[in-house]
């Protein structure tokens, strides 16, 4: 969610069950093992917690075998028109946003056209448009992988997990799952995902990951099996205190947490259910990695028709389709093509629980209360019941995702040209196709995964929300450049990661300051073009520093930390 939800410290779920308690006068043995798993378990783990993602890097996405399909509808190249006729044009597609179901306040129709006569001038790009900063970048190298511990037996129970969210918060619980089974010497159930109102996908582990491979790798590690054994089964999980929630368990709580309280419940019932179990497992002192694998070759190699080349993450991603991708390329001397790609995070579910304000009036805040009401129940409860702050102060303070207009503002303030290759991630924007109007106009060569792929292609996915988030993952981190909308985007997060941890230092990724950006922004009405690009380009030039992990934050954003990457100078 946004960070406005920190802010305001809201549950991410309802409570389902009771806090589970302590059971008085435990067992001699019970002590015994809580006390071997607090000074012996904590050894190895912290470097499992970086090395559990690696089933998701080698081989975890393996979701359908795409078929060839060498056509790209809507991708042709556009050539650069003169300065006044983009301009008439901008100003003509502008003036249609307001004609259709509401008319917003605010679209920035002044600095939309500056942007269209900067473009129009074809000016040369700055010169590390497309580079990170390499030298310091590149002296981080993956070592997560080093095992120095023995498989754990999992003797003491079964752990059954129940992610909710969507791909991303999923793969987080899925992680949390493999180091508490770890930690408490259990045995893993292949985990279960939980059908979301929001997300409306009802796929499970195996039609996105490869179980026999996430069982295999993670062998040295922890036993892995496909189900709860017959007996354990017909248990009422819930009447015998082994259903564990959200509710029941902290935010980021400390591994002893669940060598206090969980374990416990392990050894009397033999089983716990974890549902939900997003982040509720501690950054510190054990900060852990997560990447994954996909197979989205076609749609790599459409993103880079022009291209006789493999992408540095290829590997990575694609696996053995990356190969393929280069012979059936063969022969082709053609320069190499690059794009940018842009995580629009501007769906519905963000704008509502921003509690921002984008232009649309009464009409905008109306329909996105009732969203919430439905949606975010605990989120409308303390609007009722609080003095939240304003619209205008959330996005003072940077809390406010970017609108569309203020990320093509951004993109053509950094310099990228108007022939510049962009693909947009993200699901349904809000505000429907009229939002991308500034967009499309100042970047023709802007395609999605709906116009790279068929739609007899696309059709096995269309009702799967995470297995399209998995095409969308594949595309942004194979990308020559990223740029995303909102920091605080799960699958932002976990796509610079994965390029910062394979990078090389060769994989730049634009974050926006929000909060410097929103003060350039509230000048839109008098400040000129040249002065915009100035203030932007410093407000994200701050973002590229290369720093270490600083402690409590997130691993999968900053994967720089002795547990995961080695600095090698």
């Amino acid at each position: 969610m946004s960070s406005s939800a920190d802010l305001y410290n809201i549950p991410s779920s309802p409570s389902q069950s009771p806090r589970p308690g302590q059971k008085k006068g435990k067992r001699k043995r019970e002590r015994e093992k809580v006390f071997w798993y607090q000074k012996k378990g904590a050894k190895g783990i912290v470097g499992l917690i970086c090395l559990v993602g690696l089933f998701f890097i080698f081989n975890g996405f393996m979701v359908l075998r795409l078929q060839h399909d060498d056509e790209i509808s809507g991708n042709k190249d556009v050539s650069v028109r003169n300065s006044s006729s983009i301009s008439v044009s901008i100003k003509g597609e502008l003036k249609t946003i307001g004609k259709g179901k509401r008319r917003r306040k605010g679209t920035y129709d002044r600095m939309l056209a500056l942007a269209a006569h900067s473009l129009a001038e074809n000016k040369r790009e700055p010169k590390d448009l497309w580079q990170e900063l390499f030298v310091p970048a590149s002296a981080w190298r993956p070592c997560a992988d080093h095992r120095s511990w023995n498989p754990s037996e999992g003797n003491n129970g079964y752990i059954l997990v129940t992610a909710n969210g969507g791909m991303n918060q999923q793969r987080v619980a899925v992680c949390n799952a493999v180091v508490i089974a770890r930690l408490l010497n259990s045995t893993l159930v292949i985990p279960r995902f939980m059908y979301s109102s929001v997300w409306r996908d009802a796929s499970q582990f195996s039609d996105i990951y490869q179980e026999e491979h996430f069982i295999n790798y993670l062998t040295p590690d922890i036993r892995i099996v496909k189900e709860l054994p017959k007996e354990l089964q017909s248990l009422d999980l819930e009447a015998i205190g082994s259903v564990v929630t959200d509710a029941d368990i902290g935010k980021e709580s400390k591994p002893s947490f669940y060598l206090k309280n969980i374990l416990p419940i392990l050894l009397k019932n033999r089983v716990v259910h974890f549902v939900g179990f997003g982040n509720r497992l501690a950054f510190d002192p054990i900060p852990f990695q997560l990447q994954i694998q996909e197979t989205g070759a076609l749609l790599i190699q459409r993103l880079r028709k022009h291209a006789a080349h493999s992408g540095p993450l290829d590997h990575y991603l694609i696996g053995p389709y990356a190969e393929k991708n280069l012979q059936e390329k063969a022969g082709h001397a053609v320069k190499a093509s690059r794009y940018l790609a842009l995580h629009l995070r501007f769906e519905i579910d963000m704008v509502a629980h921003s509690l921002c304000e984008y232009g649309g009036g009464e009409e905008e805040r109306k329909e996105l209360e009732a969203y919430r009401e439905i949606h975010f129940p605990a989120l409308t409860l303390l609007k009722k019941t609080n003095k939240l702050p304003s619209p205008a102060m959330l996005r003072e303070e940077g809390l406010c995702p970017l609108t569309p207009e203020e990320a093509v503002l951004m993109l053509a303030a950094l310099g990228f040209s108007r022939k510049t290759h962009i693909f947009i991630a993200g699901a349904n924007i809000y505000g429907g196709r009229s939002r991308l109007t500034a967009l499309t106009s100042l970047y023709p060569n802007l395609v999605t995964k709906e116009k790279l792929l068929s739609a007899t292609e696309l059709e096995p996915f269309m009702n799967f929300s995470s297995q399209l988030a998995a095409l969308d993952f594949i595309a942004c981190t194979a990308s020559d450049a990223f740029a995303m909308t909102d920091s605080g985007s799960q699958l932002s997060s976990l796509v610079s990661g994965f390029r910062i941890y394979y990078g090389g230092g060769k994989m730049p990724t634009i974050r926006p300051n929000k909060r410097r950006l929103a003060d350039i922004f509230r000048k839109n009405n008098s400040i000129e073009w040249k002065i915009f690009e100035q203030r932007v380009r410093k407000a994200v030039r701050q973002t590229k520093h290369v720093l270490q992990r600083p402690k409590a934050r997130s691993v999968y954003r900053y994967p720089r930390c002795k547990e995961c990457m080695c600095l090698t100078e």
